[in-house]
């Protein structure tokens, strides 16, 4: 049988509620009981009953993060970060994959699992603005991502455009004159891809440099066989670019397979530049230049917005925020030749 409240009060010499006020953080106890009664905690090795504690304020204790590809490392990196921060606040994470469908993202975010969870983290790919303006579910929800929605929920995103330029930046001051892009995307310009476009045309443009479609690639997923037949496509096609800034470190990747297989020395040919900061761009024979979004930054900012809706009574609101984390651009050997 486990230790219990009254089993800590007995050695403390205090009353049980006194130990419920010093695990519930309470503040109405002195220093000195407070230490007491934590030492006592520590030295039989109790731990408060997360789920009793959660249903006393009428919740689970659990939040969902519904994601688009699990497979992508990227979000696999991103959910150990939500995971790992909402469990230092006693709360579980319910981890979902939607697999970028429309129709999975509305399910989600009108409110399935709404039984069993207190809110919702979404990443959505596909989700329109009307499926957000329809939502009746009332636990809380925060979007993930930078596509752009004009809804009343928390938005967590990178500010997609700055990142692109100054990715393509760090190529121009290289002195790179012929740069492309990878991993454009047809449909909607809200999406990520099309900011990501935009930033590097912006660049471009004011350096001078080409931003015809010929050095634009399209590709229908963002893996690294996407990225590798882009890159193939793009050298059939007669164009010779000297660096490529592509839509995310996958299909940086696969470029760099299709440069090498092909004869071409990266960076000493062709420099390339991915996106996210995936483990697997650190340990590439050539490593990936990349721009890394703080992911344990967003991870945080997701959790703390959804738990400050959840803690919100008696009719209190708050106005939907839109938080922008940090980025770093971390130059390596795919454009520096060093790491």
């Amino acid at each position: 049988m486990g230790i219990s409240l009254k089993d800590v009060a007995l050695r403390a010499g205090v009353s049980v509620k006194t130990v419920s006020n010093v695990v519930n953080e309470y503040r109405h106890v002195t220093p000195q009981t407070r230490q007491r009664v934590q030492r006592v905690i520590d030295e039989l090795g109790y731990r408060p009953n997360l789920t009793a504690r959660h249903l006393r304020k009428g919740r689970t204790g659990m939040i969902a993060l519904a994601l688009p590809e699990l497979g992508n490392p990227y979000f696999a990196e991103l959910a150990d970060a939500v995971i790992e921060y909402a469990g230092a606040l006693d709360y579980i994470v319910l981890l979902d994959h939607t697999n970028g469908r429309r129709d999975q993202e509305v399910l989600f975010a009108q409110g399935f699992r709404a039984r069993v969870i207190d809110g919702l983290i979404l990443s959505p790919i596909e989700l329109e603005n009307e499926d957000l303006l329809a939502r009746e579910s009332d636990a809380p929800l925060v979007l993930l991502g930078e596509r752009q929605y004009d809804a009343p929920y928390d938005h967590i995103a990178i500010d997609n455009v700055a990142a692109a330029r100054t990715a393509a930046a760090h190529l121009i001051e290289l002195g790179r004159r012929r740069i492309a892009f990878l991993g454009a995307r047809h449909g909607q310009a809200r999406q990520t891809a099309h900011l990501r476009l935009q930033g590097w045309r912006e660049v471009m443009a004011e350096a001078g440099r080409p931003t015809g479609e010929e050095y634009v690639a399209a590709t229908d997923g963002y893996t690294r066989e996407d990225g590798a037949q882009a890159m193939a496509r793009l050298l059939d096609s007669g164009v010779r670019p000297d660096a490529v800034f592509c839509y995310n470190d996958l299909i940086a990747i696969g470029a760099m397979r299709t440069l090498t297989t092909r004869g071409l020395r990266v960076p000493e040919d062709v420099a390339v530049v991915g996106f996210d900061d995936i483990e697997d761009g650190r340990y590439c024979a050539t490593t990936l230049t990349t721009v890394a979004p703080h992911k344990r930054a967003i991870a945080r900012a997701a959790t703390d917005a959804l738990l400050e809706r959840l803690a919100l009574t008696g009719g209190q609101e708050i106005e939907p925020r839109r938080v922008q984390p940090g980025f770093a651009l971390i130059p390596r050997e795919s454009t520096t030749g060093r790491s």
